[in-house]
């Protein structure tokens, strides 16, 4: 029996009509990296809610690893984001009209968590296989640093027996057309850029 990788993408959001974090998941429902197999769901962009969503699906799915998939605006790379901090400061609300300011994520948390994937040699993996990508520094403070924040406190507490983490990835050529001057990344190379990641991991 294959062993899971739990795929996780963020609807949309912000008045978007797609986000490509759940659009990239789409395509990788079911691929194999070897004795893993991809399983993947939607996130609601929704604070507490989308942490809810994401451990029931670890409950349920026992996977090894977890990944999550955010959408960026400006970037211009799929980045792995290498740590999540304890606040939660939306510049705009959430999609149930919430918008903290300076909340912990985790009341008496640490302060930060590091991502326990591997993310440098993804990143050279998704370069390799000529698809830009950096490792980010900063995860923000919206629902993806929440929900990258609320997953690394739940593997801690399990005992860090998975290995988890995020990435962000850029517009979608869509969503950028509107907006003149943002860059964007076409769904078909995100999706070979998670594709060259998951195998690094």
């Amino acid at each position: 029996m294959k062993k899971a990788i739990l795929l996780a993408g963020f609807e949309p959001f912000g008045g978007e009509t797609i986000n490509p974090a759940l659009e990239v998941a789409r395509r990788l429902d079911g691929r194999c990296f070897g004795s893993y197999q991809v399983v993947t769901r939607g996130l609601p962009v929704v604070r507490t809610l989308c942490l809810e969503v994401l451990t029931a699906a670890i409950r349920e799915l026992d996977p090894e690893i977890i990944v999550a998939l955010g959408q960026a605006s400006g970037r211009t790379e799929i980045t792995p984001e290498r740590v999540a901090i304890n606040v939660d400061d939306y510049r705009i609300a959430d999609n149930a009209g919430a918008q903290p300011v300076d909340v912990p994520v985790v009341a008496g948390g640490p302060v930060a968590y590091w991502s326990t994937l591997p993310i440098k040699a993804m990143t050279q993996a998704m370069l390799d296989a000529g698809v830009p990508a950096k490792v980010s520094n900063s995860a923000g403070t919206f629902v993806c640093n929440h929900l990258f924040y609320g997953l690394m406190h739940h593997l801690a507490a399990e005992g860090d027996t998975r290995r988890g983490g995020f990435i962000h990835v850029p517009y979608l050529p869509e969503q950028s057309a509107p907006r003149s001057g943002h860059p964007s990344m076409a769904l078909e190379t995100m999706v070979r850029g998670m594709e060259a990641a998951l195998a690094a991991i």
